[in-house]
Parts: C-alpha cells; sequence; structure tokens
C-alpha cells in the first residue's frame, strides 16, 4: 500500500500540468482519474496522501508556490474517491467489482468534488483574500472539469482494472 501511495503521488503529480485552460488558473486536468485509480485500490488514507502530496509536488515543479487550499482539495477528493474501498465484498485486485460499486465511487467521487472545492473557495476567500467572484468561478469551473474527468476517464479505469483482474482470476 505505501508504495502505491507514493507511485500515486508521483504519477499524480508529473501529470497533473497536463491540462486544457477553461478559465485563468483553472485547468481540465485529465490527472484527476488517477485519484479514483489510487483511492478505490488502495483506500482512502492513499487517495488523501496520492492528492494532497501530489498536488504540491506539481506545484513546486510547475508552478511558482504552493496552492495549500487546492492540494487539500486533491487530497479530499482522493480520500472521498478511496471510500469505495469499504463497500462491501468490494475488491478490485481479486476481480471483484460491481455496477453497485461503482455508483457508490460515483456518489462519493462527486461529493468529494464539490465537498473539497467548497473548501478550496471558502479558503482562498478568507485566508488567501482572493476576490469572491474569481474563487468562485474557479471552483465552479474545476469542480465541473473534474466531474466531468472523473466520469469519463476514472470510472472506467477503475471498472476496467477490476473487469481485468475477474478474467485473470478464472
Amino acid at each position: 500500500m505505501a508504495a502505491g501511495t507514493a507511485i500515486g503521488a508521483v504519477m499524480y503529480g508529473l501529470t497533473s500540468w497536463i491540462g486544457i485552460p477553461i478559465v485563468p488558473d483553472t485547468d481540465l486536468r485529465p490527472a484527476i482519474a488517477l485519484l479514483a485509480i489510487f483511492g478505490a485500490i488502495f483506500g482512502p488514507f492513499s487517495g488523501l496522501i496520492a492528492g494532497f502530496t501530489g498536488h504540491v509536488i506539481n506545484d513546486l515543479i510547475f508552478a511558482s508556490e504552493v496552492s495549500w487550499g487546492w492540494a487539500l482539495a486533491s487530497g479530499i477528493t482522493g480520500a472521498c474517491m478511496g471510500l469505495v474501498y469499504f463497500a462491501r465484498d468490494f475488491d478490485p485486485e481479486a476481480g471483484r467489482i460491481r455496477k453497485g460499486h461503482m455508483l457508490i465511487l460515483l456518489i462519493f467521487g462527486v461529493i468529494g468534488i464539490f465537498g473539497a472545492l467548497a473548501f478550496t473557495g471558502w479558503f482562498d476567500i478568507y485566508v488567501m483574500k482572493f476576490p469572491d467572484e474569481i474563487a468562485i468561478t474557479q471552483v465552479i469551473s474545476a469542480g465541473i472539469a473534474n466531474v466531468f474527468v472523473f466520469i469519463v476517464l476514472g470510472l472506467p479505469a477503475v471498472w476496467a482494472y477490476g473487469n481485468r483482474h475477474k478474467s485473470a482470476a478464472f
């Protein structure tokens, strides 16, 4: 699990620079799918550490400073996506993954994305003193983009991972 968490953090950190700008300082980033994968496979603590540490790595390499509110949001998002790990009979490593598990992942993922970004908006407005309209625009845009990437890339990747192991188990 520790190795998986470290790999997740490095992968998330090194791929988070890849994105399509949607509003100033906010991109549609395919790397969000990695939080679903590492959270689901290794659990919420791994998702938390991979998201938070990966975001910090990205900011240290590709930005001028660490955005702590956004780094915490990445960690919270990964942790929420990882809650599916505790679902009854969920074990993608053994090929035990059902549509009900995917629904749980979807619900916790969307709640995690918007909950984490609500925290980030609050943090940016009240701690970092960003103008309300800029912070709110970034939060809403990032939320929509993250949900899109999560649904289009993250959910299918977790499903495929579990199903790949299902056929290998027989």
